[in-house]
């Protein structure tokens, strides 16, 4: 038997990359009478038969999995947004920030498109608004497909990873996946100048062999609900509250309407963007009453 991940599935067959080749498998009867349920980045061991032809015999547990898109074991999260065409949605990737840390996946920042920024300078002084995000530790890279600017060194984050490429419609996903592996040759959309916000042009989730590594293009979204969590949970998924959450007056601070609260302090002084503090008050809420309706 040899170690593969599972690819994609179609018509009952399942995809499985394994020992630098794509196998079409079928389920040991097992698999079937359990009706277990298989996804794109399911670790598997497989027995080959003639040609391409193979069957799944045993699957290894999960790491990780994500509901949207539906795939497992992922090691990160490249989170795309384009600097503008369409302009970002800053509060879209505070909340897929959340929601892949709390899946244990590691979050990396890409904004595409630099090429459209005008002048040294423009380009600059637009990427300095992101600066928090690696204050904070987030790894963050400035891309262009078609200058290839920032492609090398995508490529080296990618390889030996299985990654998910997530954001919202029009950023360029599968652009970015063609320029890393041209051989793809993916379809892509034009963002709409009407709705300033991108066609769908992904309709499915499979992972894709690319730059050494497997990646999955998946479908565009412009909303996601936040992760299950306790409100108390909540500023723990903010590190840049970390140096002053345990200054506050209050033990169990919320950092909302509590006196004395060192996070708003830091916020009045710009310590803390206040823009991911919006984000945060906004997100409370929403866990407040998410909380109410369980």
């Amino acid at each position: 038997m040899i170690e593969g991940i599972i690819l994609k599935g179609y018509s009952g067959f399942y995809y499985v990359f394994a020992d630098d080749r794509v196998w079409e498998c079928s389920l040991r009867g097992r698999f079937r009478i359990k009706d277990q349920e298989f996804l794109p980045g399911d670790r598997v061991k497989i027995l080959p038969g003639s040609g391409i032809k193979a069957t799944v015999e045993e699957v290894e547990p999960r790491k990780n999995s994500l509901v949207r898109p539906t795939i497992a074991n992922v090691d990160q999260a490249i989170l795309i947004f384009a600097v503008v065409s369409p302009e970002p949605d800053l509060n879209l990737l505070d909340r897929l920030i959340i929601q892949v840390t709390h899946s244990g996946i590691t979050p990396i920042i890409v904004l595409t498109k630099i090429d459209l920024l005008s002048g040294k300078d423009s380009l600059a002084l637009d990427l300095n608004q992101y600066s928090f995000y690696t204050d904070m530790g987030y790894k963050l890279l400035s891309v262009s497909s078609k200058t290839n600017v920032g492609i090398p060194e995508l490529r080296q984050v990618i390889t030996g990873k299985v990654s998910v490429l997530a954001g919202p419609s029009g950023v360029g996903k599968s652009s970015l996946l063609n320029a890393l592996s041209p051989g793809l040759e993916l379809k892509t959309g034009e963002v709409s100048q009407k709705l300033k916000r991108g066609r769908h042009t992904t309709r499915h989730v499979e992972l894709m062999v690319c730059s050494g590594g497997l990646v999955a293009d998946t479908p565009g979204f412009s909303s996601l609900y936040l992760p299950k969590l306790k409100r108390e949970e909540l500023p723990g998924f903010f590190p840049d509250f970390e140096p002053y959450r345990y200054e506050c007056r209050f033990n169990s601070c919320l950092h909302d309407k509590e006196p004395d609260c060192a996070v708003k302090e830091a916020v009045a002084e710009g310590k803390i963007s206040p823009s991911r503090f919006e984000h945060y008050k906004i997100f409370l809420q929403e866990v407040i009453a998410a909380e109410r309706r369980y």
